[in-house]
Formats: structure tokens, C-alpha cells, sequence
């Protein structure tokens, strides 16, 4: 059994991971974090991690490096990235149970830290 791990990927999701990293020069992956915006309250940011920041929590499946910044840990306990393309775009989506709401459009989210140990 291993340490519980704050985010899990789904396969698509690894696949886009690696791929973003081996086309881009030098990325160790990418990193997930949150932002204060848009009409729920906070965003989802995700960037290429070239340097990654020793406070980040690392996750890493066959290869597909996710780093987490600090302030986002407790925001992102237990959730699923994926990875969905449809006719009209594509791009990573999350499925995090500390998700309380979000906007029509979907990339605004409401979203509650998580107890740890609840």
C-alpha cells in the first residue's frame, strides 16, 4: 500500500501528460494549481513545469510527471484528471469531489478545502 496520492490520472490524461512534456523542450511535466477568478469563484491553471518547485507535490504515472502547488493541495485531494476531446474542444477536465458548484461554461469553479482524515 502506498502513500495516498492527492490527484489521480485517468490513461488519456497520462497520455496528454507525456506528450505535452516530450514536445516541449525541457519540461519535467506540467503543474496543477488554482486560482482566485472567474464567476464561481477559482479557476484551474495547469503549466509546463520546467523547474519544478521542491514545496510541489509530485504525482507521477508511467512517466506522466504532475506537479501541485502547495496552495492547491488541499482544494485538490481526491480528485481525477482526465483528459476529453469532443467536437468542440479539447483539454483536461477534473473531477474533484470538493467541488461545490460550478459555471455554465465550466472552466469556473466554487470549490471547499478538504478535512484530511474526515
Amino acid at each position: 500500500m502506498g502513500a495516498f496520492q492527492v490527484l489521480t490520472l485517468t490513461d488519456a490524461a497520462e497520455d496528454r501528460v507525456r506528450q505535452i512534456a516530450a514536445g516541449s523542450d525541457g519540461a519535467a511535466g506540467i503543474r496543477v494549481g488554482i486560482k482566485k477568478g472567474g464567476c464561481a469563484g477559482m479557476e484551474y491553471t495547469i503549466d509546463l513545469a520546467h523547474e519544478p518547485d521542491p514545496k510541489d507535490d509530485k504525482v507521477e504515472f508511467d512517466g506522466a510527471s504532475v506537479f501541485i502547488e502547495p496552495s492547491a493541495v488541499l482544494f485538490l485531494l481526491g480528485t481525477e484528471m482526465d483528459y476529453e476531446v469532443t467536437k468542440l474542444r479539447s483539454g483536461f477536465v477534473f473531477k474533484n469531489p470538493n467541488q461545490t458548484s460550478a459555471c455554465g461554461c465550466g472552466e469556473s469553479v466554487t470549490l471547499m478545502a478538504a478535512t484530511p482524515g474526515a
